[in-house]
């Protein structure tokens, strides 16, 4: 993990400020991303929230189907499968 060596304090409802050089390394866009927020030992991770496949993982070439995202590869897969029954 690299220290940005930038720190931030915590208001009363428990927010904190992204600096705007992380949001744009990041490319964050305000009131459009989402971030995912994991912990590990006493480590609070934030990482960008990207949809992936509920299947494979993949984040390339994700559709909706029904709320559930799925990449084209798995919706083909299931797609075929389907035909056989």
């Amino acid at each position: 993990m690299k220290s940005t060596g930038i720190t931030r304090q915590i208001d009363s409802a428990g927010r904190i400020v992204l600096p705007k050089e992380l949001r744009t390394m990041l490319d964050l866009k305000e009131n459009r991303d989402y971030l995912e927020i994991f912990t590990q030992n006493d480590c609070i991770i934030l990482r960008k929230y990207s949809p992936a496949c509920i299947f494979c993982d993949s984040v390339e070439d994700v559709i909706d189907y029904n709320g559930k995202k799925v990449c084209r590869a798995c919706a083909s897969e299931l797609f075929d499968k389907s035909r056989q029954l």
